[in-house]
């Protein structure tokens, strides 16, 4: 398999961490992956804010230097899902399809793809709190949304930290709720979305979480404005991270 690595732009500009824990992690399970360094920005940002025809070069970019990759890995959700189901400013090529249909999503890679039984080298001896956010719950199917009352509940990246050594899960009061960023979201309706982040992250600190940790550092990046601006006693990790053994 040639797997090429998807770093959301906002990832590499502001938690380059987080690209590296997914790169290290990969290679730990056997893969051999190769990151374009030309790809910019997948057009999500462009396309939620109604400027479609703005995110063409983008989406043409992104699919020139994935497209000769078996598979293309991405640790965000929200990108993966443009990728997959809004890649629509430019034309329908058939290298254009081939890489939306060979886009995956970082959990549903391990859990779905490679079928991975446990992290042998990773162990998070803290309190943590799981948000799915609402396109990966949503969008991508990580988890049961909890409209869906008759049906049983799952949660993919729960399967993958049950397999972290002294991860203890806390239970909060809305397990999906959204956090309230949403994309360009918090910048137009700036209130309601800080409103949301707060009732968010007050059900996560009163339930005793060190951590809050989620597949899409978007909504991380969100929650931990309101985790600094109200000096809160909790971090936020990316679930490459702790599967890759840990915060550096």
């Amino acid at each position: 398999m040639k797997l090429g690595l998807f770093i959301p732009c906002y990832i590499d500009a502001f938690f380059p961490e987080v690209g590296v824990a997914t790169l290290e992690l990969l290679e730990r399970l056997g893969c051999s992956v190769e990151y374009p360094l030309d790809p910019t920005c997948c057009g999500q940002p462009m396309a939620n804010s109604g400027c479609q025809d703005d995110a063409s070069a983008t989406e043409a970019l992104f699919v020139h230097c994935f497209q000769d990759f078996d598979t293309v890995v991405g640790p965000s959700g929200s990108c993966v899902h443009h990728v997959r189901f809004n890649l629509d400013a430019i034309e329908q090529t058939p290298q254009a399809q081939k890489v939306r249909g060979r886009t995956r999503e970082l959990v549903e890679f391990l859990l779905d793809d490679l079928k991975v039984v446990g992290f042998p080298w990773a162990a998070f001896p803290h309190k943590v709190g799981l948000h799915d956010s609402c396109t990966a719950v949503r969008g991508l199917g990580h988890a049961r949304p909890s409209e869906r009352v008759n049906e049983p509940y799952f949660s993919k990246t729960r399967d993958l930290l049950d397999k972290v050594r002294g991860l203890e899960l806390v239970k909060i009061d809305r397990p999906d709720e959204c956090c309230g960023f949403g994309g360009s979201f918090c910048v137009t309706d700036e209130a309601v979305s800080a409103k949301m982040g707060y009732d968010r992250v007050h059900d996560f600190h009163r339930h005793g979480a060190e951590y809050i940790v989620s597949a899409d550092m978007s909504c991380l990046l969100h929650m931990k404005g309101v985790i600094d601006r109200l000096k809160l006693p909790m971090k936020v990790i990316h679930i490459a991270q702790i599967l890759n053994g840990g915060p550096p």
